[in-house]
């Protein structure tokens, strides 16, 4: 038995043969079906082991670690479970060419064979493809988080303009923060225009004095307790008031971890933490990165199973993502905060620091080289961050662009060859595109990279962000029980999943799109169709006012109640696996962007709605 089980070209044999046939089975423990309730779409489950989903294996894994699931590998799915035998010991036999027949050694033979199986091998496979669907699936979900977290992070940004901040509340009341169009604090506030008080008027008086006062253009409400009820105020208020300000819901993930971080008492210490919610409400919808970097991304809430995933590869990915986005977009050194420009490649913590510091006490920069007198900025930082960070209406006009100060004599060079001036140069597109990379190359600037010069040249600093854009929440639909199966809303994409994509519609809880009800066409992966930020129109199929669960539909032709599933599974030519996969998503629920198991499905493409990450 010893000498089968270290027997390594066997046990590959048996590996390959699992990896293809092998079944994970998951079954409720006895006695903990009332407590394990959320898990009991997996009480009597059996899929592939190999081919998984994430979502399902860290359900299924979540489920055993918390004591509500068995989970086993059958290695033989197509017997019954009474069935004795394996293949897998007929593997073992033909491996070290043994024929059993009848003779008398052939039933000790058989029963070592059986033994180094079951008490060995089995164990061992078991142990090694349920770490191998763990592995898998932690990095599927670590890809899912970070995906997602790019795409909110590189959202449209509202731009410079003066922004009123509301966090809403009920019993403590709504907090109020005024920035201008820097994102300095101009005014703080507290009103109370919902229950238990309801200042209605008093509340509208503060509002329009701070709009007037301030010139307020836009104001972010965030999307926690009351917001519909505070946003319908606002309405109200601007109305009866003759002001034009838009107002757009804005996500408040996280607010709070930043209002009691160290970060945040640094930077308003004398500040209420309550008000330092609002500040940075009003400032992610100016600037969606600048703002969302100070949070720990793992407070965003837009993972999916982030906690039963391993936390440093997750942390590591993720600040990853936060890096390649602020580098992506440019800092403006002259108005970023230490929290932004820690995130720049090449500046540690201690030179963000250093950076503000000399700014505050000289004054803005003029040109990217006053940056080699800040202290412990060195040479080589200054080659890698110099390129990433802006310096607007500087001395020279190229440190407003993405140009490295390494590049500049090919600037020069152009500019003296065409005898044209730098500053004609930048964004004459008729001009640049006429322009030979090759004509300007030399040892150390080849043409891949004077052509990246030129295109920088034709649009300087543009930011790679989309247009801004808001959705439009109908009105009168402020809760669950105010929908009907068969409206059709605007929403924003909060959370993308494997399984679908969860929709902000206005009512406090997000609806889940099944990915079959995305679009008509077969999807594999649902960011083929969606990502978080995109304004979306969609149609209500199912609702549990009692559980707050939401069914959507992007197939605005669906209809509710009716099996709509097949249209988009028809059209599809995939493989075999696909198709199966596939069909079996359809027929489960899923588990929301809050980390919570999947759940029993409504109509079969049914799940738990989106909790958002807040307080």
């Amino acid at each position: 038995m010893e000498r089968i089980a270290e027997d390594a070209d066997l046990l590959e044999k048996i590996r390959q043969h699992l990896t293809r046939q092998a079944q994970i089975s998951s079954r409720v423990i006895s006695g903990k079906e009332r407590d394990g309730e959320k898990f009991k779409d997996y009480f009597e489950h059996d899929e592939p082991i190999s081919k998984a989903p994430s979502h399902r294996a860290l359900a299924m894994l979540r489920g055993r670690n918390e004591g509500f699931l068995q989970l086993t590998m059958n290695a033989d799915p197509d017997q019954e479970e009474a069935a004795r035998s394996s293949y897998c010991e007929t593997i073992i036999a033909n491996h070290y060419n043994i024929h059993l027949s009848e003779a008398p050694a052939d039933g000790w033979r058989k029963q070592v064979i059986s033994w180094a199986w079951r008490i060995k091998v089995s164990m061992h496979m078991e142990t090694e493809l349920m770490a191998a669907m763990k592995e898998r699936a932690e990095v599927d979900a670590i890809e899912v988080f970070a995906t997602n977290l790019k795409d909110l992070l590189m959202a449209a940004p509202a731009g410079p303009r003066a922004t009123l901040g509301l966090d809403p509340g009920l019993r403590t009341g709504s907090k109020i923060a005024v920035v201008d169009s820097t994102g300095k604090v101009l005014a703080t506030d507290t009103i109370y225009p919902n229950p238990p008080q309801k200042q209605i008027e008093k509340s509208a008086q503060v509002v329009e004095q701070l709009i007037r006062r301030h010139n307020v253009d836009l104001i972010a409400i965030g999307n926690g307790t009351a917001s519909r009820e505070t946003d319908a105020f606002v309405a109200q208020t601007l109305k009866k008031a003759n002001l034009s300000v838009q107002t757009i819901i804005v996500s408040e993930a996280g607010a709070s971890v930043y209002s009691a971080s160290e970060l945040a008492a640094k930077e308003f210490p004398g500040m209420d933490v309550s008000l330092r919610g609002a500040v940075s409400i009003a400032r992610r919808l100016q600037d969606p990165l600048a703002e969302l970097v100070k949070i720990d991304p793992k407070s965003i809430g837009v993972g999916q199973y982030q906690h039963d995933v391993s936390q440093s590869l997750l942390a590591k990915r993720l600040d990853a993502v936060v890096e390649d986005c602020v580098n992506a977009v440019g800092v403006d050194v002259n108005t970023a905060s230490p929290a932004l420009l820690t995130r720049v490649a090449g500046l540690s913590a201690t030179i963000a620091q250093n950076i503000v510091d000399y700014r505050d006490e000289n004054g803005r920069f003029e040109a990217r080289t006053t940056l080699k007198k800040v202290a412990r900025l060195g040479p080589k930082a200054f080659e890698q961050c110099a390129g990433f960070l802006r310096i607007m209406d500087g001395k020279n006009p190229l440190d407003a662009s993405a140009v490295h100060p390494e590049a500049y004599p090919v600037v020069k060079a152009i500019s003296e060859k065409n005898s044209k001036d730098t500053k004609a140069i930048i964004g004459d597109s008729e001009f640049l595109k006429k322009l030979k990379a090759s004509d300007y190359t030399n040892d150390t600037f080849g043409v891949p990279t004077v052509t990246d010069i030129i295109k920088e040249l034709d649009k300087p600093g543009r930011d790679p962000r989309p247009e801004f854009k808001t959705a439009t929440f109908a009105e009168g639909i402020n809760e669950v029980s105010d929908l009907e199966p068969g409206m059709v809303l605007e929403g924003v994409v909060s959370n993308v999943a494997n399984f679908g994509a969860f929709v902000d519609i206005g009512v406090h809880q997000d609806g889940l799109v099944h990915i079959s009800a995305l679009t008509d066409k077969f999807v594999s992966d649902p960011r083929e169709v969606v990502k978080a930020g995109d304004i979306v129109k969609v149609k209500v199929m199912e609702v549990d006012v009692q559980r707050k669960r939401i069914s959507l539909s992007m197939r605005l032709n669906d209809e509710p109640g009716q099996d709509n599933r097949s249209k988009g599974a028809s059209s599809n030519r995939g493989t075999q696996s696909q198709r199966t996969n596939h069909q079996r998503n359809n027929s489960r629920g899923n588990q929301s962007g809050n980390n919570q198991p999947e759940n029993s499905a409504m109509g079969g493409a049914f799940a738990a709605a989106f909790a958002k990450a807040k307080k």
